[in-house]
């Protein structure tokens, strides 16, 4: 036991300590009035309080509280870890607490006081989600001249091109924008990359696959000027490109095969949506119809079925179709849409401007629900025809011959079920507010806008046919069975059912209208607003012309033509960065979906708006704007390393360099795949299943099993059109940050953690294509091991091996030979290839897939230089 060397010190620290109040005496008391109160109020109650009590949990009283829901007791007096209330908001058990938006940490802190004090309850103060601050209400703000004079609201100028001393370093305007910094800073660019190098980039950069061994050959042997470019030019042609790129979009899209949320359902025809993205790149659509198609397609080009796919980028919202509230429901899916859309093709975050004015930007809350006001009359068709017209007519005249034979038998058919539907209607939508009730046995002539919206939002609560007809007894379900015989026999005369998308259209001319919301909250409405945009651009109505010909209301029409105008300071600039931001891993702005205060300044603004005055000019061609940018010296530099210029700008902003960065995922998996020869090429469809390794567990679900395709060949098909679950993203790809996509993601993460290996070295599949490439090398008869070694660093590598590492490879297969031989002779189970050319030992063939497994796990593999 140590000496106590100062025990009269040891003492008075003691009687301090035991003397001193503690921090829950010093500190203020809290009140429940007010301070928690509000916090309930603007934070709980609109969740678990009179509209809707999610997880059965009633927070408008002490007794609700101490009950709880079906976790168990959301508070428990005294006792803050043992509360699930403050575990939830304090980020402590998933999911965090509200679902909008994290308290702050001084909420957070009240919250803990009260609970540990005792969980004092006032019952004369009455918890409301409508109640608001006197002053909620917005009042209209004068924008100060530094926030008009922003860099991210000025109209786009092209600029002129700088002079530069290293004039023969400039292949584009590019090389001078980025030389022009460099000089100001004395430093140097690196010098080009190697040729192997460079044909590596280009195809991960572009198609997301690594080039063939004839291809880098041909590449090579190349040498003439334009060598280069006829790689850009061959690989911008190819059908894989759409597959590379449109993935980047997917990211932002937040696209996904199923719904998100507990039951996270499966989406049938979503896979529609990626398929027109793919194509939409591929064909290089110009920019500013692709935004229109997103937003408008089905106003704009009501008779392009590719226009009406494109709007399901508003349809791939998380969707909680079981939740209990149908207005509520309707105000998340809008505020995820507003969110989105402001994101994705403004660069802004809008949703920071929901509950109040943007604390940093100029966006106005009015803003926010202007923009909201554009989507208020949306619904999802799910079920959306493709027919082209022709195809329409013919399915028309047949559907209404059939129609004209069975309208009788379908009508009985709908009597018989009548009264068990009111019956099993009333029971689904019993916990519904009165509103949404009234408006789903409200005779359809007489809903108003609003109240349709709210019908939408509750129809996936509402019995189908099927569900009443197993409630059918008696003469009625006899009767039932009866006439869906009759039915059936005239199914030769119904026309097949047409292919199908989800898409986004208006319910029809005219919307329901927008509220600005106190705080947020979807039930405390305060003045209407009619859409518009951000006021600091255009103060101006937007200008709203129903489409003739079609029962929408056009207020998307406009939002589009807005974005998509070539004056808009925003939309070009943001693009022109992403672009950027995909080919050198980070963006000429750091920050591609925030380009307001908050958000990194662009490291070179000249550049930046040079390449969006560009791409405008060049007729929004994405195409052209990657060539510009890979002929350039800056695209072509190597990866070396400069002290001089690390110490100068260790983070690359000026563009020093080629950063090298590990690839995805989804391009890892592909490339293993494409260099054994198994990569399938096979296009579009829907989402496949591919095998997930051994030892996964799959939450159970009603609405979907994972099941792995029964065809290899469909299952070895590129990672793009693997199913994409919400609630469980693909293993190998969630260990290389693939991104949640509940949310638009315009930046995956790029961690380097010890995860990553192991989960590559100890994966089945990874061994597997092992397997595979090796089989495919030793396949080749009358190859010497030193040519088998040189195959399989072409195919994998891209180029021959070193000589320090040709001896190291071949000590290394005849010592592993010998180690496998001895397993073998065991009878111990060893990963073989299949088939190897005659003479080839089995403990050889080993060795040679432990070869192949550990090229597939090199840095060299997985990285891009």
């Amino acid at each position: 036991m140590p000496e106590i060397r100062h025990p009269l010190i040891c003492g008075l620290l003691l009687l301090l300590r035991i003397c001193a109040p503690s921090a829950a005496q010093t500190a203020k008391k809290v009140s429940f009035a007010n301070d928690v109160a509000p916090i309930l109020s603007r934070k709980c109650v609109q969740c678990h309080g009179a509209a809707n009590q999610m997880a059965n949990l009633d927070l408008r009283n002490r007794e609700g509280a101490l009950k709880g829901g079906q976790h168990g007791p959301a508070i428990v007096p005294g006792d803050a870890a043992a509360s699930h209330l403050y575990n939830h908001v304090a980020g402590q058990q998933p999911p965090r607490m509200p679902l909008g938006g994290k308290l702050s940490d001084e909420e957070i802190a009240v919250l803990k006081a009260w609970i540990e004090s005792g969980a004092e309850w006032d019952s004369s103060v009455a918890l409301d989600a409508r109640a608001a601050p006197a002053n909620a209400q917005p009042t209209e703000k004068k924008f100060t001249d530094a926030q008009r004079k922003f860099w991210a609201f000025q109209r786009v100028l092209k600029p002129v091109v700088p002079s530069v001393k290293a004039q023969s370093w400039v292949r584009t305007p590019i090389d001078a924008f980025i030389l022009s910094k460099l000089e100001e800073r004395n430093l140097k660019p690196n010098p080009p990359a190697g040729k192997i190098t460079l044909i590596r980039r280009a195809y991960f950069d572009l198609i997301g696959l690594p080039p063939t061994p004839e291809q880098v050959q041909a590449f090579l042997t190349d040498n003439s000027a334009q060598a280069f470019e006829k790689v850009v030019d061959e690989l911008l042609a190819s059908p894989h490109y759409g597959e590379r790129w449109g993935r980047h979009w997917l990211d932002l899209a937040r696209y996904a095969d199923t719904q998100g949320f507990k039951a996270d359902e499966t989406r049938p025809n979503v896979w529609r949506y990626r398929d027109y993205v793919i194509a939409a790149f591929n064909e290089d659509k110009p920019y500013d119809r692709f935004i229109k198609e997103q937003i408008a397609g089905d106003e704009l080009y009501p008779t392009d079925p590719a226009a009406r796919v494109g709007t399901g980028f508003n349809r791939l919202w998380p969707d909680e179709s079981n939740l209990a509230n149908p207005i509520l429901m309707r105000q998340e899916i809008l505020d995820d849409i507003t969110d989105t859309t402001a994101s994705v093709f403004m660069g802004l975050t809008y949703g920071c401007a929901k509950c109040h004015d943007h604390k940093f930007d100029p966006i106005l809350q009015k803003d926010y629900y202007k923009l909201q006001a554009f989507f208020a009359g949306i619904t999802n068709s799910d079920r959306s025809s493709l027919l082209r017209r022709d195809e329409a007519s013919r399915y028309q005249q047949q559907y209404a011959e059939w129609d004209a034979k069975t309208r009788d038998i379908r009508a009985e058919m709908q009597n018989v079920l009548q009264q068990a539907r009111l019956d099993r209607t009333k029971e689904a939508i019993g916990m519904f507010p009165k509103e949404a009730q009234e408006a789903v046995f409200t005779p359809p002539e007489q809903r108003t806008p609003m109240q349709w919206q709210w019908y939408y939002r509750s129809a996936s609560r509402l019995p189908t046919d099927a569900a009443i007809e197993k409630t059918l007894k008696g003469d009625a379900k006899d009767r039932y069975a009866a006439l869906k015989k009759d039915l059936a026999q005239n199914d030769a005369m119904k026309p097949a059912d047409p292919p199908v998308a989800e898409v986004m259209v208006d319910q029809g001319r005219e919307a329901p209208p927008t509220h600005v919301l106190a705080k947020g909250v979807w039930d405390a409405p305060l003045d209407e607003v009619q859409p518009g945009f951000l006021t600091i651009l255009d103060p101006n109505p937007a200008k709203i012309v129903p489409p003739e010909g079609l029962n929408s209301s056009g207020r998307r029409t406009a939002l589009a033509n807005w974005l998509a105008d070539p004056n808009n300071p925003l939309t070009s600039r943001v693009m022109a960065n992403r672009i950027w931001h995909y080919h050198f891993g980070q963006g000429i702005s750091g920050s591609p979906s925030d380009f307001g205060v908050m958000g990194e300044r662009p490291s070179n603004p000249q550049l930046l708006d040079y390449l969006a005055a560009t791409f405008v000019e060049n007729g929004w061609s994405i195409k052209k704007m990657h060539r510009m940018i890979m002929l350039s010296s800056a695209y072509q530099q190597s990866s070396a390393y400069q002290a001089e210029a690390a110490a100068a700008d260790p983070d690359d902003k000026l563009v020093w360099r080629f950063e090298r960065r590990r690839l995805e995922g989804e391009i890892i998996r592909d490339s293993m795949l494409f260099v054994g020869g198994e990569l399938n090429m096979k296009m579009g469809g829907p989402g496949m299943y591919a095998p997930l390794p051994p030892g996964v567990s799959m939450p159970r679900s009603t609405y979907l099993n994972w099941k792995t395709e029964k065809d290899v060949a469909e299952s070895n098909r590129r990672s793009v059109y693997i199913f994409v679950k919400r609630n469980l993203r693909y293993p190998m790809f969630e260990a290389f940050d693939f991104p949640d996509t509940h949310e638009p993601c315009p930046r995956r993460n790029a961690t380097v953690t010890p995860a990553q290996p192991l989960a590559l070295m100890n994966d089945e599949l990874v061994m597997e294509w092992a397997r595979v490439l090796a089989t495919r090398v030793l396949n080749d008869s009358g190859l010497t091991n030193q040519q088998r070694i040189e195959r399989v660093y072409r195919l994998a590598l891209s180029r021959a091996t070193k000589p320090e590492e040709s001896q190291a490879i071949l000590d290394f297969l005849n010592q592993q030979s010998s180690l496998l031989g001895e397993r073998l002779a065991k009878n111990d189970k060893v990963p073989l290839p299949d088939h190897v050319a005659e003479g080839t030992s089995p403990a050889l063939a080993a060795a040679f897939v432990d070869l192949c497994h550990t090229l597939l796990n090199s840095n060299e593999f997985i990285y891009m230089n």
